[in-house]
């Protein structure tokens, strides 16, 4: 069976939604196409038009392409495992939050209690868009942040809150068996494990 197949059969909604969320997953096993910035600024374009808290648009990407001198340095600061793959990937991403924003009729900046959050829907865009263009992008969180930090030259005021790696699926030559066993999209909770009529339920505690 395909993955795309897989994707299909595996994934049933229980209520309707369009394809292209639930069909995204995060694949690690990328093949070694390249992707040519001019697409790969297309998922960015999804990114731009995400909502955010005053329009502040608090997000940050900076990326780089495999080949170019730049993408071992991005590769630098991810945990071993985490490497292994994503060397493989046809780019390498760090998405940034800038913490503060000035209000619209303010002069003087304000700390941004949705900074975070705001760039976790540019990312959201950003990987549908790319799931939309035939691409794939897998956000990680194992990474050292202080040391992507550093290597990356992020100052003071800006969060980095993932590290993305993108690529056009391939079939999973390159990873070890249990990893390649893992190569299929991921179930769900139901919705009612997480949606609620009225006060907080009991079960939202599991």
């Amino acid at each position: 069976m395909t993955i795309e197949k897989q994707v299909s059969t595996s994934r049933a909604p229980e209520y309707q939604a369009d394809r292209i969320f639930v069909d995204r997953w995060s694949p690690r096993g990328f093949s070694r196409e390249e992707i040519p910035e001019t697409v790969l600024h297309g998922f960015f374009e999804a990114a731009r038009w995400a909502p955010s808290a005053f329009n502040s648009q608090p997000w940050r990407f900076l990326y780089a392409l495999r080949g170019q001198p730049e993408f071992e340095t991005f590769l630098a600061p991810l945990i071993a495992f985490n490497q292994d793959w994503a060397r493989h990937a046809a780019a390498l991403i760090y998405l940034l939050s800038k913490k503060e924003f000035t209000a619209p009729g303010k002069s003087e900046p304000q700390f941004s209690r949705t900074h975070s959050f705001d760039s976790g829907a540019a990312w959201a865009n950003f990987a549908n868009q790319a799931t939309a263009a035939g691409w794939a992008a897998h956000g990680m969180s194992g990474f050292d942040v202080e040391k992507a930090k550093a290597v990356l030259g992020v100052p003071d005021g800006f969060a980095v809150e993932i590290a993305i790696a993108v690529g056009r699926k391939g079939d999973g030559a390159h990873l070890p068996p249990a990893l390649l066993q893992r190569e299929q999209p991921s179930s769900r909770s139901a919705v009612g494990a997480f949606v609620a009529r009225g006060l907080f339920p009991e079960r939202f505690r599991g």
